[in-house]
C-alpha cells in the first residue's frame, strides 16, 4: 500500500514549518569540530535537540556515541549518521572558515556538511515528526550519531554487542547519496607491508641495505595489479592503492633500516580477505621474502571515552536485493517526494553498512543529501533544500515499510 497523499502532505507541511529550525541546527553542529573521533561536544548539541523534541531516551553509549530513542514497538529501525569528520588539512586551502562555513547559492559549505552531519537534522526532526503524526505505531526507532571515519563499522558493532545491545531489524545509513536510495558498496581490507633493512651512513651506503628499495617491486606490482582484480555487475571492479608510507631511519643522512607501506584494497563480491593478502604477498620477489612481510591491519585505538573495541580492519562487501521490502519502501517514499525516478544505486566509498549488512546481515539502505565527491575536500557541502527535504524521507520510511512486511 502506497503512502497516501494526505500523509505525504502532512509530513511535508510539518517539515516546512520546521525548516528554519532544521537549518539552524545543521549550522550549529557543523560549527562544532568533531575530528579524530572526538564527538562529545557535537553529541551534546544533538542530544539537546532530541530532548527538546521529546525523544523517549537520549544518552551517550559506552563508546561515546549519542543515542536517541522513540517508541518501544517490536520492530526496530536504526537511523545511522556518523558525526565525526576528517581533519581540515592545510587551512590555507580553504576559502572560508571550515567550522563557520558559508551559505552560497543555496548550498551550505563546511567540514562535515556532506560527510556526514547533513543527515543528522533530517533524521532527528523526521523521527519526531513521524511520532507526532502517529506514523511509528509498532516501531522502536533510534537515531545513532556515531564515530566512523577511522574504522568503519566499529560503532554499530558495539551497538549490537556491547551497548545498548540491540539488534535492529532494519537500518538507514545517512551517508551522502544525492537523494537516491543506495543498497550496497564494495568491501575493504587494509594491509601493511613492512620491509626490514640495515642502516649505514649515507656516505657509505654500500654497507647498508635500504629498506625502501626492497618495497619498490611491491609498489610497482600494486600499481599494475588492478586490471586482474575481481569484478561484479553491480558493485564494480576491485581497487587497490598504496595509501601511505612510513620510513624509519637514524637521520636523513642514513640508509633507512625499515620502510612500511599501507594498502587500501577495495573488494567486490567473490573476493576473500585471504586471497587479497595472497595477491600482495605474491608481489614480493623470492629473494626478499625473508625481510618483507604482509599483514592485515587491526584496530584497537581507544575512543575519546577510553573504550576499546578491538576489530580486524576487514570490511565485507554487501548489497541488499532491489526487490527487498526495505529497498522498495525507500524507492516508494522517494517517488512520493517527487524526486526524479532512479533505480537503487551504490556508494563508491565504504560506510557502516559493512557491519550492519556485511557482517551482521541486517537489511540496510542508504539515503542522504549531498554528493560523496565533495567529502573530505575543501568543498565539503550540502544543498540546503536537499538537507531539509531528506527529513520527509526519514519520517515516512518506517510507515511505508510497515505496509510491506
Amino acid at each position: 500500500m502506497m503512502v497516501s497523499n494526505s500523509i505525504q502532505m502532512q509530513v511535508r507541511d510539518r517539515v516546512e514549518k520546521s525548516r528554519d529550525d532544521i537549518i539552524q541546527f545543521m549550522r550549529e553542529i557543523v560549527a562544532i569540530p568533531s575530528m579524530d573521533s572526538r564527538i562529545g561536544p557535537v553529541g551534546e548539541r544533538i542530544g539537546a535537540e532530541m530532548r527538546k523534541l521529546g525523544f523517549d531516551e537520549v544518552r551517550f553509549d559506552v563508546m561515546g556515541n549519542i543515542l536517541g530513542r522513540i517508541g518501544s514497538g517490536p520492530r526496530v529501525m536504526v537511523f545511522d549518521s556518523h558525526i565525526d569528520t576528517v581533519g581540515i588539512g592545510d587551512p590555507a586551502e580553504w576559502s572560508f572558515d571550515p567550522f563557520q562555513g558559508k551559505i552560497e547559492n543555496g548550498i551550505l559549505y563546511g567540514r562535515g556538511a556532506c560527510d556526514e552531519k547533513g543527515s543528522t537534522p533530517g533524521m532527528v526532526y523526521g523521527l519526531a515528526i513521524a511520532r507526532d503524526l502517529g506514523l511509528l505505531e509498532g516501531w522502536t526507532v533510534y537515531y545513532f550519531g556515531n564515530m566512523e571515519e577511522w574504522c568503519d563499522g566499529i560503532a554499530p558493532n558495539s551497538f549490537v554487542e556491547v551497548d545498548p545491545k540491540v539488534r535492529p531489524d532494519y537500518v538507514v545509513i545517512g551517508e551522502p547519496t544525492k537523494m537516491n536510495v543506495y543498497r550496497g558498496h564494495k568491501g575493504r581490507i587494509e594491509m601493511k607491508v613492512t620491509a626490514k633493512g640495515r642502516s649505514a651512513h649515507a656516505a657509505s651506503n654500500h654497507l647498508g641495505d635500504n629498506a625502501i628499495y626492497s618495497l619498490l617491486p611491491v609498489i610497482a606490482g600494486i600499481r599494475d595489479l588492478e586490471p586482474s582484480l575481481g569484478d561484479d555487475p553491480f558493485l564494480g571492479h576491485g581497487k587497490i592503492t598504496v595509501s601511505d608510507m612510513r620510513v624509519q631511519t637514524p637521520s636523513i643522512n642514513a640508509v633507512p633500516d625499515e620502510a612500511v607501506i599501507y594498502i587500501d584494497r577495495r573488494m567486490t563480491f567473490r573476493e576473500t580477505r585471504e586471497a587479497a593478502i595472497a595477491q600482495v604477498e605474491a608481489l614480493i620477489p623470492a629473494e626478499l621474502r625473508d625481510r618483507v612481510k604482509v599483514e592485515a591491519l587491526f584496530y584497537d585505538e581507544p575512543s575519546y571515552t577510553g573504550f576499546v573495541f578491538p576489530v580486524d580492519k576487514y570490511f565485507p562487501a554487501w548489497a541488499l536485493a532491489e526487490e527487498h521490502p526495505l529497498v522498495q519502501a525507500g524507492l516508494e517514499v522517494r517517488q512520493g517526494m517527487g524526486l526524479t525516478p532512479a533505480p537503487a544505486g551504490k556508494w563508491n566509498f565504504s560506510t557502516n553498512g559493512i557491519y550492519w549488512a556485511g557482517k551482521a546481515g541486517i537489511p540496510s539502505i542508504g539515503f542522504g543529501p549531498g554528493d560523496e565527491e565533495t567529502a573530505h575536500t575543501v568543498l565539503d557541502c550540502v544543498p540546503i533544500d536537499d538537507m531539509v527535504r531528506a527529513t520527509e524521507f526519514y519520517a515516512l520510511l518506517p510507515y511505508s515499510l510497515k505496509n510491506k512486511i
